[in-house]
């Protein structure tokens, strides 16, 4: 981790929904995924708030020998985004605690804000994190 790394960081990122990030896209398998409408899945938020994290943080850490993982989210996801609409994150490094990362995220469409909370994640090493995930599939 570079001394860079501490609360203040922000950073926004906009990604455009399409229908393969819809709720009926989330799980093709799962009829009862299929019947819902065509809204940006909460699934797929989460992913897209833990990418703008990532990207906010790639800069202040040795990436890729270093890299973050989520270990916590706390959201909501109060309005719908249609297929074809924009959402923008941003998001805010709140905490450094040793490698333990604290965030205050939102995300907002082009017509209303649709997500607020945080999100936790912590610094690894990838290659000693890879190589107990390793152990573990062994074991499994």
């Amino acid at each position: 981790m570079r001394e860079t790394l501490r609360p203040g960081i922000r950073h926004e990122f906009t990604f455009q929904v399409d229908d393969t990030k819809t709720v009926p896209a989330l799980y093709p398998e799962s009829p009862e995924f299929q019947a819902m409408p065509q809204v940006f899945a909460t699934g797929y938020l989460v992913g897209l708030i833990e990418w703008t994290c990532i990207q906010a943080v790639n800069p202040h850490i040795d990436w890729p020998r270093e890299q973050t993982v989520g270990t916590r989210i706390e959201l909501g996801h109060s309005a719908p985004t249609p297929s074809g609409c924009p959402v923008t994150v941003e998001v805010e490094l709140t905490e450094v605690e040793g490698r333990r990362l604290q965030f205050r995220v939102s995300a907002h469409d082009d017509v209303t804000v649709v997500s607020e909370g945080t999100h936790e994640r912590f610094v690894i090493d990838a290659e000693r994190f890879n190589a107990k995930l390793s152990g573990r599939r062994r074991g499994a």
